[in-house]
């Protein structure tokens, strides 16, 4: 049994710790992105406001899937390093460059696509108009946002994070004084408005993905991993990459799809549901990205040592990431019982009754600290199986559970038409139920077998 083979070791939650807090900023660094974009076209108006949101999300959804695609960069490179195969940690770069490539006819199909939607969203023409130019304008930036995506997936992979956090750092740093400067029209640019927030995110991107090539010809990595005989399409690995990364991709397109559709459904409820809603999702932020900088250790260390086969590491690994998991998610949900009326006030606004919201958002953050929890559990054990390369198991497992859930919510908000709190436990229910099938699965061991481990490297 797992919990029979788990032990504490202080070294590898020391490594694990090394590697995941820079992703912790790197992941901080998206954030503060977006909020940025949100925050500057609020100070213009609503529907600026609400243009950024919704071009923002669709962009999201068109190149999720290939995100994660790509992003399995992390667990093959860390896997091809566990097994001593140093030369082959960068064709995975080079072979994820040739997919984007051979990707870009389909992205610039979905584009079109896509952006004939927003006419018919029900939006105001003002509003759709700007939705329409945000999201072409973040599109055409794809081809860049996918290359970063992939090549520091593959510094996290080999345990160079503090690579990731400086490239992500310093783009940052770019993002937020361009973008200002482009939509209000500061330091001699044009005021571009709306599309000067989507320039300035692609060129803030550009401009940390060469930071990356830098790190990446750098003579030491440059000699370390033979990166100059690495510039040639390799059948082997291209083929193991599709095989393992497209259910990575395919589970985070269907879940983003699942969850769009719930928060639409929920935000049927109202504008007091709406309002609700945003409010609690905004806290468990503070959740969210910490734990998914350790579910990308967790991936990189998991899959170093599936790669050389050493099952008492990756025993540790577990160990360490469920100690630290588990600590910070209990303390976050402590904290949202217990100041929830609190953290919920941080967003009353100056005029308005807000009473309604408040109590309803105060209930929500009682499901908040449930799932925190839960989540926790998901990234931790997630990590472990997508480190070993469990991939299609995870994806028909996370697939299956969202999606009843959506059908459960179709059910209880347009079929009964039960309340808002019925629709927000049967949501937290489903993280819980994830929460469980992994950690059921990680119990059974069933991806560590010897011939499971074989397929996963085979070539």
């Amino acid at each position: 049994m797992l919990l029979a083979r788990l032990h504490f070791n202080k070294a590898t939650l020391l490594e694990l710790m090394r590697i995941a807090l820079p992703m912790v900023v790197s992941q901080g660094t998206f954030a503060v992105m977006i909020f940025t974009d949100r925050y500057f076209m609020s100070q213009i108006d609503a529907i600026h406001m609400a243009a950024a949101l919704g071009g923002g999300v669709a962009a999201f959804f068109s190149f999720c899937f290939f995100s994660g695609v790509l992003s399995y960069s992390n667990a093959m490179a860390a896997q091809y390093l566990g097994a001593g195969e140093h030369a082959k940690c960068p064709k995975v770069v080079t072979q994820g460059m040739i997919m984007i490539a051979l990707s870009t006819p389909l992205l610039a199909l979905v584009t079109y696509l896509v952006a004939g939607i927003f006419s018919i969203m029900g939006h105001q023409a003002e509003q759709v108009e700007l939705e329409r130019t945000y999201y072409i304008l973040l599109m055409l930036g794809a081809v860049v946002t996918l290359a970063k995506i992939c090549i520091s997936s593959y510094f996290a992979g080999i345990g160079r994070s503090k690579v990731v956090m400086i490239c992500d750092v310093c783009g940052l740093i770019v993002n937020v004084p361009l973008c200002y400067a482009m939509v209000f029209g500061k330091f001699g640019f044009p005021e571009m408005g709306i599309a000067g927030a989507a320039v300035s995110t692609i060129v803030a991107t550009l401009f940390a993905f060469l930071l990356f090539v830098f790190y990446y010809f750098r003579k030491e990595h440059r000699l370390s991993f033979n990166v100059n005989d690495s510039f040639a399409l390799d059948w082997s690995i291209l083929r193991r990459f599709t095989r393992l990364g497209f259910p990575s991709g395919l589970e985070l397109f269907l879940n983003v799809a699942a969850f769009n559709l719930f928060l639409l459904m929920f935000q049927s409820y109202g504008v007091v549901q709406g309002a609700a809603a945003a409010i609690v999702f905004n806290w468990d932020v503070l959740s969210f990205i910490p734990m998914m900088g350790l579910n990308i250790g967790v991936i990189s260390l998991i899959g170093r040592f599936v790669g050389a086969r050493d099952m008492e590491r990756t025993n540790e690994v577990i160990s360490a990431g469920f100690i630290l998991g588990l600590s910070y998610s209990a303390i976050l949900a402590i904290l949202y019982v217990t100041f929830r009326y609190a953290l919920v006030d941080v967003f009353e606004p100056p005029i308005g009754d807000f009473s309604e919201i408040r109590e309803l958002s105060a209930f929500m953050m009682i499901g908040l600290s449930s799932y925190a929890m839960a989540d926790a559990i998901i990234l931790v054990s997630g990590g472990v199986l997508r480190g070993a390369g469990d991939t299609r198991w995870l994806m028909i497992a996370s697939v299956s559970l969202h999606w009843a859930m959506l059908v459960a919510q179709y059910f209880i908000i347009n079929v009964f038409e039960y309340g808002p709190r019925a629709s927000w436990m049967a949501f937290v229910v489903m993280l819980l139920a994830i929460a469980l099938v992994y950690g059921l699965r990680l119990w059974g061991g069933k991806w560590r077998d010897q011939e499971a481990l074989d397929r996963v490297m085979a070539e």
